[in-house]
């Protein structure tokens, strides 16, 4: 054998198979089964290696270690006679060792242009190699290559280059010219995707991909990360266009993707919604847990195909993949496997992680709420020995004889009387939340009087507001007789005093202004058709509350001034028990305020128990 070629005579012929004298390499790819074409590339690669590696270790005149002309005009012939036009070989890193191309020329390049083509996917592509080196298994599989703005694509038979050792650091690839139509290249990139062999049809390859996402997948319980895992794996591993997942929850009309994978050509989904209703591929893949293909033309007039198939635990779905494939319009029986089963593991998936997701939340709920639950009880054991210690201190002085005259004397008793009652107030408080807390508050409905309402307010309120020198309007609506409401007079009395005491303890200057609406429309409450509504407003000038911090005012044991030092007293239960009361009563209570200083208005509502005659205005 002369020094620098390739003598395919040496190269053992397996099952006879022998076309004067010589095995042709397209008829080996047309005639063998895949099962048989390994073996016979094994053979192929071994041989060539031999003498190619024995030219490689050789001083070599040309630059960068590439054949000299005289192997590549052995290797024209050679290359020729196989029916390939490219071979080369690579290290595993993806630099190039030796590089031949035949009809370089005849697409207008240069052997020295020729050998700066490069695949148009170098990140998969490398990741086909790295496979192929690990496993020690040639594949086949079509590639597209690109020099500048030229595309290119080749059949590979690629090789793993077996050492003494029985290690491979090296790949033997021989190409020649795909037959498969490429389209618009540069309109559609998507179609880089290969067409043939995205998993290897051994059982080995297809184990090792699916252990390899699953694997990925069940490292964390972080639902974003499961997710990208998954749309990343599948993606790479199939060579597709778009690979997008949505979560899904029982009668989902609309699903958003949440995850995607794509090729930079693609433009993107991620945040987009899709109507599940009017996809039927995605209904059939819900109702069926199982996969459905669909083909369809694309943008670029090309064959395309979508697989979807529904993730699913104890046989509920709880979310959806799409793959969409630009060039073809079939998917191999072990791709579709693949994703079924990757499918299925990424359901439970999913499952474990809302699973933990869920108990995280509760956990850190019951938390906070243990949190505030320790601060009310600090600031309610505050707001307690307040009123008492008045009392006690005021009953101590008239018991000591510390009053100089009746009239101061009378003033202790009014004194320590003031704080008996708020200390009442801060126990009913107490008891009622505690009530609602159980279920068991229960009110009796009835007819109230709104002017009386009001007046009480009114009598119960005046002096605090005149202390602060803030004016206290009372506003009714205008109508001929009176205005009923269907509700508890005790309970609403309760309720208006703590909106209306609170409006003037947060109020320096100005007003509190309390107003009254009717809404003549027909309610139904309690099996009993009611004419209307009436709307409560408690309207002040004072602190106002910023808008981060409003959520929080109908939080039970929760105070927007929280802490032992907060400007303002109470136990933070007001707000909260008004809330309930007046939800008991059929109504609705609702707070706004534009912000810090800017004053705050809370509404609550009413149904009306007779619908009354309201004066018309001229």
């Amino acid at each position: 054998m002369a020094s620098g070629t390739i003598d395919f005579f040496a190269i053992p012929i397996f099952f006879g198979i022998l076309e004067s004298g010589r095995i042709r390499f397209s008829g080996v790819c047309a005639e063998l089964s895949q099962a048989l074409l390994p073996l016979i590339t094994i053979a192929v690669a071994n041989e060539t290696l031999m003498t190619l590696s024995t030219d490689l270790q050789r001083p070599q005149p040309e630059a960068n270690n590439k054949l000299p002309s005289a192997v590549r005009a052995s290797h024209a012939t050679s290359l020729q006679e196989l029916g390939a036009e490219l071979v080369y070989t690579q290290a595993v890193s993806g630099q190039y060792l030796s590089f031949y191309w035949q009809q370089a020329e005849s697409y207008g390049l240069s052997a020295a242009e020729s050998e700066t083509i490069e695949p148009a996917d170098p990140q998969a592509y490398q990741q086909r190699v790295r496979q192929i080196v690990e496993t020690k298994v040639p594949e086949r599989f079509s590639c597209r290559f690109r020099y500048q703005e030229q595309f290119f694509r080749f059949d590979l038979v690629v090789s793993p280059i077996l050492q003494p050792d029985g290690m491979a650091t090296t790949v033997l690839v021989m190409g020649s010219p795909s037959h498969q139509s490429e389209g618009n290249e540069l309109g559609c990139e998507a179609a880089k995707a290969r067409e043939n062999g995205a998993i290897a049809s051994n059982s080995q390859d297809y184990q090792k991909l699916l252990t390899t996402i699953a694997r990925n997948i069940r490292r964390t319980l972080d639902l974003d990360t499961i997710r990208q895992q998954t749309v990343d794996g599948l993606g790479k591993a199939l060579w597709v266009s778009r690979c997008i997942i949505s979560p899904y929850k029982k009668s989902d009309r609309e699903v958003r993707v949440v995850a995607e994978y794509c090729q930079e050509e693609c433009p993107s989904l991620l945040g987009k919604t899709l109507a599940v209703g009017d996809d039927p591929y995605l209904t059939k893949a819900l109702a069926n847990l199982g996969t459905v293909v669909e083909a369809a033309q694309d943008s670029c007039q090309q064959q395309s195909s979508r697989l979807v198939v529904a993730t699913y635990y104890k046989n509920e779905p709880n979310g959806l993949i799409s793959l969409y494939q630009c060039g073809r319009s079939e998917w191999e029986a072990a791709e579709i496997e693949l994703v079924r089963e990757i499918a299925e593991q990424v359901g439970t998936a999913i499952a474990h992680a809302t699973l933990y997701e869920e108990l995280k939340e509760a956990r850190q709920q019951a938390e906070e709420s243990s949190r505030l639950k320790s601060e009310f009880l600090a600031n309610t054991s505050h707001e307690l020995r307040t009123p008492l210690n008045g009392m006690i201190g005021f009953l101590k002085l008239i018991l000591e004889g510390m009053a100089e005259d009746p009239e101061e004397q009378q003033e202790f008793i009014q004194e320590a009387y003031r704080s008996a009652l708020h200390l009442l107030g801060i126990i009913n408080d107490i008891l009622d939340i505690a009530k609602i807390e159980a279920g068991k508050m229960e009110l009796e409905l009835g007819s109230v009087k709104l002017k009386e309402l009001f007046d009480d307010v009114d009598h119960f309120t005046r002096n605090q507001a005149q202390q602060k020198k803030l004016s206290l309007r009372f506003q009714l609506p205008a109508a001929h007789d009176q205005v009923l409401v269907y509700g508890n007079y005790q309970r609403l009395l309760q309720v208006m005093l703590n909106l209306v005491g609170n409006a003037i303890k947060f109020t320096h200057e100005g007003g509190v202004t309390i107003t009254a609406e009717i809404q003549k429309k027909k309610v139904l409450f309690k099996d009993q058709e009611l004419p209307g509504m009436v709307v409560v407003r408690v309207a002040d000038t004072g602190i106002g509350v910023s808008l981060d911090k409003q959520d929080r005012l109908f939080q039970k044991f929760t105070q927007v001034d929280g802490g032992l030092n907060r400007q303002y007293g109470g136990t933070g239960l007001g707000l909260t028990i008004s809330q309930k009361l007046v939800e008991t009563m059929g109504g609705q209570v609702n707070f706004y305020s534009m912000g810090e200083g800017l004053g705050s208005t809370v509404t609550f509502t009413v149904p009306l128990y007779q619908d009354p005659l309201i004066v018309s205005s001229k």
